[in-house]
């Protein structure tokens, strides 16, 4: 519940209207946590992370960054708490796992490169998955746009959160997961999608950050077929989103939005 990643803090506030004076009142401020996602008994990763939604987050990020190919390959999930932090248990298949241990290996060693296991240039944009894009309308988006701050309570409390909403062909917020960091926000999103097995054909992501390379791949990788956010897009976020079929809009706001790209099947529909 966003109430688990919610901490109070008493805080100096200093106003200037009228001369500086100081004023003591408590704040509430997001809390960040390191949670560690062990794969069949071995720790995979340590991200740090709001601490709810951990389940969506887990399964998330498992599908999105190629660990499971589906939910059906996910045997058992328990979450763990320590005074250091959250411990995320999966359950995998065995070949997933050997395929996981396979990578692991990999990346050993590798710690001169900014993308850690990298050997080539070319390991480092992952191949993306081919999507179908929805005919997503601009009435649909700026519709999104006006229910987005009423989806948040994370950031609404603490003005610290990033969230990523599933949104229907008529833009309605369908559900939305919150998380300090933008990545997460998507997996928590990916994953609540997944183990609803909830129909993404017609419908578009919102994330209220840029759209990067990795938040289009994550949404290839789930199967969704446009992403739309509040921030600009990167370079080779539009590359990606080209070679994928995705469709992409960005710096999303009330009255205005960019189209960086429009697949020809959803510009027909569109039109």
């Amino acid at each position: 519940h966003p109430r688990d990643a919610v901490a109070r803090q008493p805080v100096e506030v200093r106003r200037g209207a009228n001369g500086w004076y100081n004023d003591t009142q408590e704040d509430l401020l997001a809390l960040e946590r390191p949670v560690a996602l062990v794969y069949n008994g071995i720790s995979h990763a340590v991200m740090m992370a709001s601490p709810a939604d951990l389940e969506d987050f887990a399964l998330g990020f498992s599908l999105s960054e190629g660990i499971l190919a589906s939910t059906d390959e996910c045997y058992d999930l328990e979450i763990h708490e320590a005074p250091q932090g959250l411990t995320v248990q999966l359950t995998i298949a065995s070949q997933r796992m050997a395929e996981l241990k396979q990578r692991r290996r990999s990346l050993t060693g590798r710690t001169g490169c900014g993308l850690c296991g990298t050997e080539a240039l070319e390991q480092a944009i992952r191949p993306i998955p081919h999507v179908v894009a929805p005919p997503v309308s601009d009435a649909a988006i700026q519709r999104s746009l006006q229910e987005l701050a009423t989806h948040q309570p994370l950031q609404a409390a603490t003005g610290a959160s990033h969230g990523a909403a599933w949104c229907d062909a008529q833009g309605r917020i369908q559900r939305l997961r919150e998380d300090v960091g933008r990545h997460n926000a998507l997996d928590k999103l990916i994953g609540a999608l997944a183990r609803e097995a909830a129909p993404l054909g017609g419908g578009f992501a919102l994330v209220t950050s840029r759209a990067s390379y990795e938040m289009v791949h994550k949404c290839a990788s789930a199967g969704i077929g446009a992403l739309v956010a509040v921030s600009a897009a990167t370079a080779l976020a539009v590359e990606q989103a080209k070679a994928s079929g995705l469709l992409l809009a960005g710096f999303a706001r009330p009255g205005r939005h960019l189209i960086y790209h429009r697949p020809m099947s959803a510009a027909m529909a569109h039109g």
